[in-house]
């Protein structure tokens, strides 16, 4: 049996199938791991979904911030809807089993045997695992409640920037979306600042790549992410990052999780929407 994780689709249905055909991935002993963005920008975000869905317990996926918008644009909140391009997604046919299946993804995978977490974005600086789990479950039943609608009006937004216990309501669920599907960048006493999306060394001074914050409580964890193709593939200080930014015209990454060390598959690709 094989393992990957692959880094961020975005409705790059073509490049996900060649990828698929040069790992020889086959769904009924192998595993795959997605890190969230399987749509929007992109042209194929429905045929995505569908292939994903369809490969059933084969596939793991977790929640990225782009997952979120279409969730929250198919309940009606049009305001944050000018650049998307989920359209398919909403007229089709089998819309509802699709964003019902979509809103039940968790926010955080962890794999004991392997000792390896997989997220969208990242972990909050002062969360330890049991902390990040807790959190990411809070937010998971909120998305899969009936009323989840009152949470997809209310997601959007940058405070608070700063996690702490006494955090309540909306509040405390946009800090947890915030820093699982958003987060790049924080201060050196773990604020999010979630209007930074360069390469790391383009930020503003005193601002650190989340996993280099002091006294981050995962420093021991492995950790896996996507979110940042200006990051690009990355490996070190115990976290990989996998959104290679396969629709700026980058690479789509696969990462080898059942050897020692992972090992990166990457496929070239053209690219379908040009950074900036």
């Amino acid at each position: 049996m094989s393992i990957y994780a692959i880094g961020d689709l975005q409705g790059c249905y073509a490049e996900f199938a060649r990828l698929l055909d040069q790992l020889a991935f086959d769904p009924t002993t192998d595993q795959l791991w997605l890190a969230g963005d399987l749509v929007n920008r992109g042209p194929e975000s429905l045929a995505v979904l569908r292939r994903v869905r369809a490969l059933g317990a084969a596939a793991t996926v977790v929640l990225g911030n782009h997952d979120l918008h279409l969730l929250a644009v198919a309940v009606g909140n049009a305001k944050h809807s000018k650049h998307s391009t989920v359209g398919a997604i909403l007229r089709a046919p089998d819309r509802d089993e699709l964003l019902d299946w979509l809103r039940r993804r968790p926010l955080l995978h962890h794999d004991s045997t392997l000792g390896v977490t997989l997220v969208h974005a990242g972990l909050a600086p002062q969360w330890d695992l049991a902390q990040a789990q807790a959190c990411a479950h809070e937010l998971e039943c909120v998305l899969r409640a009936d009323d989840y609608a009152t949470f997809m009006h209310a997601m959007y937004g940058n405070e608070p920037t700063r996690w702490s216990a006494t955090l309540s309501g909306l509040d405390r669920l946009r800090l947890i979306t915030n820093a699982l599907t958003r987060m790049r960048f924080c201060t050196a006493d773990g604020a999010l600042a979630l209007k930074e999306k360069g390469e790391i060394g383009s930020q503003a001074p005193g601002l650190l790549p989340w996993f280099r914050v002091p006294e981050r409580r995962t420093r021991n964890e492995r950790i896996i992410f996507g979110h940042w193709s200006t990051l690009g593939y990355w490996s070190g200080e115990n976290v990989w990052a996998i959104d290679s930014g396969c629709l700026w015209g980058g690479a789509l990454t696969a990462l080898r999780l059942d050897c020692d060390p992972f090992e990166p598959i990457q496929l070239p690709c053209a690219g379908y929407v040009r950074p900036g």
